[in-house]
């Protein structure tokens, strides 16, 4: 039986630091709730992040994660690239239409379809067709106004300050 009864999408997005970090906020408040979650993460595979190491101890948390351990900076992207990235979404449809989880991330598919690794109207027709109890989120830079317009929240990490441009390098157990 679903837990929630009335799933919204949410949308984080924008060139700040803070929007995976607000998505397994979320996931990490619904579990505590015993709802269950399941995060697809696009073109994260292969990386090593320190969510990684604690997801697997959490109940009711699945995570999987797809790519090759480098940036997609290749245009147009490798056939293994999109490949990869169709395997994410393909995965996306069978948990969101199953109705099994409550919570469903998909995290940097704004990015993916930036990149032109998925297309936006399978990611519009996913969206319309969720079933209604299911909280669907949404990550990453570049979120198309066709998402925005479906979605209903969105909210935009801006960066107005990053320690990146004096230097500083990114710290594990802080950045990854």
């Amino acid at each position: 039986m679903p837990k929630l009864e009335r799933g919204l999408v949410q949308v984080y997005t924008g060139n700040g630091k803070g929007k995976t970090s607000a998505a397994f906020g979320l996931a990490l408040r619904a579990v505590g709730r015993g709802l269950k979650v399941y995060i697809i993460q696009f073109i994260k595979g292969g990386f090593d992040y320190g969510e990684l190491y604690v997801v697997n101890r959490l109940p009711n948390l699945t995570l999987k994660a797809f790519g090759k351990g480098k940036f997609v900076t290749q245009q147009p992207p490798s056939k293994e690239d999109v490949k990869l990235a169709e395997e994410a979404f393909k995965l996306a449809e069978e948990i969101i239409k199953s109705g099994e989880y409550d919570l469903v991330i998909l995290d940097e598919i704004n990015v993916a379809l930036n990149l032109k690794l998925i297309s936006l109207e399978k990611v519009l027709e996913l969206i319309k067709s969720k079933p209604k109890h299911v909280e669907l989120v949404l990550t990453g830079r570049y979120a198309p106004k066709e998402i925005i317009d479906v979605a209903d929240l969105v909210t935009e990490m801006r960066e107005v300050k990053h320690p990146f441009k004096r230097g500083c390098q990114a710290r594990e157990g802080i950045e990854f």
